[in-house]
């Protein structure tokens, strides 16, 4: 039976109330962060347990073991391509909050096996897959001046994001998914978002996506009963943070004039010069740090439902009219 929320009067209120302010407090994918088919499912590659399976590195130099992996498609062919990024991963955990059991809960962990299970969904439909990641792991191949102390560092940060980016474009993919959840600052935040960039040439394709992206992800949630907020489809530049930084480096100095999502943005010159080449989105499902969230967040089926929402909509998109 499926689970619902029903949240009290005051928790609505409160929702109500750091909702505007939240926008800015969200873990993106940007270093600012870091600076301060049901039938199909018995063939999905689950995280830890040969994920890679059948995948083709595309460029072993460039990327992590188990980065920037191709599948082909298990039924058909429709000569597309979608790349698939699992936010975070390997020194960078994102967003950490607790499921209602009290269990830890992070971003890196929970936004993989969405990844995976939406591109076996959409390997079955015939489309060809690149992820960004098969495992807890950076995407980029780290190098010194990428760690520091044991964790990235301001320059690894970034390499990792534009890594991304990076191998979206060498798989050449027709459609970008960004799939991240969200942290807030009160237990009481919650909600999905869907995030995209009105700066690239193809906003307009962009913004087309992030609609049935969002559309298809709260559908497929809320028909489970679980009364996941819809905050809507928002432009970077309002989802992107302005937070200040102390560091003067020109990538501190650049990210902090930024004003997009790297994922999704443009180039900026001595700060980011790959960017992506195709439209795209972001999706932010739930809030791990929201208790109710966070479970379905951390839990396979939670995770599976989300993936077909995902699924729903790159075949949405990307099939022609009528």
């Amino acid at each position: 039976m499926a689970t619902s929320r029903r949240p009290t009067k005051q928790q609505a209120a409160a929702l109500a109330r750091v909702r505007a302010v939240r926008r800015r407090r969200r873990v993106l994918v940007s270093i600012l962060v870091l600076v301060v088919g049901a039938g199909a499912w018995f063939a999905i590659p689950r995280a830890g347990s040969g994920a890679a399976a059948g995948g083709v590195a595309l460029d072993s130099s460039a990327f992590a073991p188990g980065a920037c992996v191709a599948f082909p498609p298990t039924v058909g062919d429709r000569h597309t391509t979608v790349f698939l990024d699992a936010g975070h991963g390997g020194l960078d955990p994102g967003a950490v909050g607790t499921t209602s059991a009290g269990a830890p809960v992070d971003e890196a962990t929970g936004t993989l096996p969405v990844e995976l299970d939406a591109a076996a969904l959409l390997r079955a439909r015939g489309f060809r897959v690149v992820v960004s990641r098969t495992g807890d792991t950076t995407v980029v191949r780290l190098t010194p001046p990428e760690l520091s102390g044991g964790v990235l560092s301001l320059q690894g940060a970034h390499d990792d994001v534009a890594a991304r980016d990076q191998c979206a474009n060498l798989a050449g993919a027709s459609l970008l998914v960004g799939i991240y959840f969200d942290s807030g600052a009160s237990p009481t935040d919650g909600g999905s978002v869907t995030t995209f960039d009105t700066a690239r040439p193809f906003s307009g394709a962009d913004k087309r996506f992030a609609t049935l992206l969002q559309q298809d992800v709260i559908a497929a949630m809320n028909a489970q009963g679980w009364a996941i907020p819809d905050d809507g489809v928002q432009p970077d530049s309002v989802e992107g943070s302005l937070v200040p930084t102390s560091s003067d480096s020109p990538i501190a100095t650049g990210a902090a004039t930024y004003g997009h999502v790297m994922l999704l943005g443009p180039a900026k010159s001595g700060f980011f010069s790959t960017p992506s080449t195709m439209p795209g989105a972001l999706v932010e499902p739930l809030f791990v740090t929201d208790p109710f969230e966070g479970t379905r967040a951390a839990s396979p089926s939670g995770q599976r439902v989300i993936a077909t929402g995902i699924a729903t909509a790159v075949n949405r998109y990307l099939s022609p009219p009528g």
